[in-house]
């Protein structure tokens, strides 16, 4: 899990097993495994390093690939970001 920081300034802690991109459009859009979207403060660079440092503390053979069929789309929130 790695703490990320939501556009308007709320705190919130992602799993970064299920993150499928982190892009910049220009603020950073992660989108997740189930199809969720959500919009943070860092920069791409940024969730990269946490996302690394994340594996290195839980050890890279303890990390188990993601299957996404097990992952149904999230519903759509227009108030999500």
């Amino acid at each position: 899990m790695i703490h990320l920081t939501r556009l308007r300034n709320g705190d919130m802690i992602v799993n970064a097993d299920i993150i499928e991109t982190v892009e910049a459009t220009p603020d950073t859009v992660i989108t997740l495994l189930t199809g969720k979207k959500m919009m943070v403060q860092e920069s791409p660079e940024e969730v990269l390093e946490r996302v690394i440092e994340y594996r290195h503390k839980v050890g890279a053979n303890l990390i188990r690939p993601i299957d996404p069929k097990f992952y149904a789309p999230a519903p759509h929130n227009d108030n999500d970001e």
